[in-house]
């Protein structure tokens, strides 16, 4: 099978020193970045009396006090189907409190087609807190839609991004169940064509994997 150079973001991704360097970007300033301080207001035109999944003003629930396992997260069939060629087990990312955070990793280059899937655990003070980060973090990631029937409220959107004439489609679920919030990142590319999968592969992989990692939020319990 003949080579192709890879865009520049892709043959990152598949550097593990550029994964890292990734996800440390996305940990401090990106989709994955600290929930607001306490007493931050959220986004003028989303607030909590103004959203209908809102807690009430005086909640306080501390349903969950730990991250789960994050590559225990997503069955491994799941995997084996939205990332195909990965393996199953996955690779955490090291964080600096395991207890409110915790990331793992799968992404694999089959053929030509490029698949990665990361998936966030965040673990806040309390559902007001929460529900205060989902609504900045769905104001940033603005363009998608409500994932009704996920967790307390949830959010998705997808975005085709080109590089080098190479096309990577990316989705973004973001979920609430509670005093945790669920990150899920799919994205993908196929080096032969330049063409990115299509919108909905991409969504329902990623709800589906976001489904199934707001499920294993109580195993740990």
């Amino acid at each position: 099978m003949r080579s192709l150079p890879l865009p520049l973001t892709l043959t990152a991704r598949l550097s593990p020193v550029a994964v890292l360097a990734t996800v440390g970007w996305a940990l401090s300033s990106g989709p994955l970045a600290p929930a607001p301080a306490a007493g931050r207001e959220p986004a003028p035109t989303r607030t909590a009396t103004q959203s209908p999944s809102a807690p009430s003003a005086s909640a306080a629930s501390k349903t969950y006090t730990t991250a789960p396992a994050p590559c225990q997260g997503v069955g491994e069939k799941t995997v084996g189907t939205l990332v195909p060629g990965a393996k199953t087990a996955g690779k955490e990312i090291p964080s600096t409190d395991r207890t409110t955070r915790r990331t793992c990793t799968w992404n694999a280059l089959k053929g030509y087609d490029y698949r990665w899937l990361d998936v966030t655990f965040d673990i806040t003070d309390s559902a007001d807190y929460a529900h205060r980060s989902y609504l900045d973090r769905i104001t940033e990631k603005s363009g998608g839609g409500a994932v009704p029937g996920l967790g307390d409220e949830a959010y998705s959107v997808v975005n085709l991004t080109t590089e080098d004439k190479q096309q990577t489609r990316e989705g973004v679920v973001i979920a609430r169940a509670d005093n945790a919030l669920v990150v899920v990142t799919y994205n993908g590319s196929d080096f032969e064509s330049k063409k990115a999968p299509g919108t909905d592969e991409i969504n329902k992989g990623a709800i589906k994997a976001a489904k199934e990692a707001v499920a294993a939020l109580g195993k740990d319990r």
